[in-house]
């Protein structure tokens, strides 16, 4: 019988970490069995989420305020723009609940308990596989075919999933000791999409507000999503791009640092 304790070294947790392995994939298997043990109704939950904020957004922004797709259909605009963003948002909602949501595995026994965020981190991307089918049907019902810059899609998937698993690592911290964070967050994400590009394009931005616009690092990462996909009707805000890789990458390495200083208090303080 193999005892894995908590590691001094970084070396020795992320050892840990590998040989806890099986767990994490017993967490993704267990969370997609119970999504999708129905099939139809995992399979229509997650689809028919983006699909009727794509419906809403194109209503209001394509129908009512006559927003300028650059020649593309206004729905296809926004569902890849609705994508990245529930993929960012069920990342950082995930996230930021692990630790609540499992406390009864968390005060039982010793394991990294980075392993739920990776576990969270299969799912989200299975259920955006399974929500791409979608987007791929409608580029292949209006003939959008892609360039070589299709490459890059899987770049920008990768930053919007880092970006929210970055912010939940430090969410599910603070959460554990202040349970505001849970009422919170769903507040951020519902402003956080109209502060996103979903509904409209970024050439929509004026040119001074750009700058302060890109601050906004989903801004960057649906700029890009959409680019990869259709590049000679996007034209994404570089440094935008540019600051959105550096943000995410920075936020995933404070997330990481902050939740395993605080790790060995969590079963303590949950």
């Amino acid at each position: 019988m193999q005892i894995i304790q908590a590691g001094k070294t970084s070396k020795d947790y992320w050892k840990n970490l590998w040989l806890r392995r099986e767990l994490l994939f017993f967490l993704a298997r267990r969370d997609l069995i119970v999504r999708y043990k129905q099939t139809f109704v995992g399979v229509a939950w997650v689809v028919i989420r983006p699909f009727l904020t794509m419906v809403v957004f194109t209503v209001i922004f394509g129908s009512i305020a006559n927003l300028d797709s650059n020649g593309l259909p206004y729905g296809f605009v926004v569902f890849a723009g609705v994508l990245p963003w529930f993929l960012f948002s069920n990342m950082l909602a995930d996230t930021s609940n692990c630790l609540i949501t499992n406390t009864g595995m968390l005060t039982k026994v010793y394991f990294p308990r980075l392993i739920f965020p990776a576990a969270i981190f299969i799912v989200a991307i299975v259920d955006f596989l399974v929500s791409f089918l979608i987007l791929a049907g409608m580029m292949i019902w209006y003939q959008i075919i892609p360039s070589w810059q299709i490459i890059f899609f899987p770049f920008f998937i990768f930053l919007a999933a880092i970006f929210g698993i970055g912010l939940g690592l430090i969410a599910a911290t603070l959460n554990v000791k202040y349970r505001d964070f849970q009422q919170l967050i769903p507040f951020a994400l519902q402003l956080g999409i109209y502060l996103s590009p979903v509904g409209y394009l970024n050439t929509l931005v004026p040119r001074k507000w750009e700058i302060v616009y890109a601050l906004n690092p989903m801004a960057g990462i649906i700029n890009g999503f959409r680019w990869s996909l259709v590049p000679d009707s996007i034209t994404p805000y570089w440094p935008g791009v540019a600051f959105s890789t550096v943000i995410c990458f920075s936020l995933l390495f404070i997330g990481i640092k902050v939740f395993r200083a605080a790790e060995d208090g969590f079963a303590d303080t949950i």
